[in-house]
């Protein structure tokens, strides 16, 4: 049974299983704590996380999508949000939003402050999504349901069609 209504407190956050943690140098940047309330509210187009950051962490590397829409919610702390070539200061009240789009749109919150940064990120749950990562020159297909896959890639290698058949 799903509730319609949660309180943020009340989320439980967790760290990257395992098998999905960053590792090498990214784990000295990337380490948030997901709480997934999407599922838990019952929730069927929107995906709906709290995200929590400790001092000088970020959760997720520097990215656009070229399907889903994203809004990110300042619940406590202070951070920076990386949007396209500009950075602004984040804190607690602010609302950012993060339309589907090219580098543009790309964005990243990085906990710029001395104390846990805390964030709820609101997004379209919308399959096949395409995204890109400019810092690193790569990319990731991802398709969800049944049969779904995910591949990342670098940006200018590629297979031509007709290649290996």
């Amino acid at each position: 049974m799903h509730r319609s209504v949660i309180n943020l407190d009340e989320v439980e956050l967790h760290s990257f299983p395992p098998e999905h943690a960053p590792s090498g140098a990214a784990a000295e940047r990337f380490a948030p704590r997901l709480g997934m309330l999407g599922r838990q509210l019952g929730a069927s187009k929107l995906g709906y996380n709290l995200i929590a950051l400790a001092p000088g962490m970020r959760a997720f590397p520097f990215h656009s999508h070229h399907v889903n829409e994203e809004m990110f919610f300042v619940v406590a702390g202070r951070g920076e949000m990386r949007l396209g070539e500009s950075r602004h200061a984040l804190r607690a009240g602010d609302v950012v939003a993060c339309p589907a789009g090219g580098p543009e749109t790309a964005h990243q919150i990085i906990n710029t402050g001395d104390e846990e940064l805390r964030y709820l990120a609101v997004s379209t749950q919308e399959s096949p999504e395409v995204c890109v990562y400019p810092d690193s020159g790569k990319y990731a297909v991802m398709v969800d349901g049944e049969g779904g896959f995910r591949t990342v890639g670098r940006l200018g290698e590629s297979l031509g069609y007709w290649e290996d058949e």
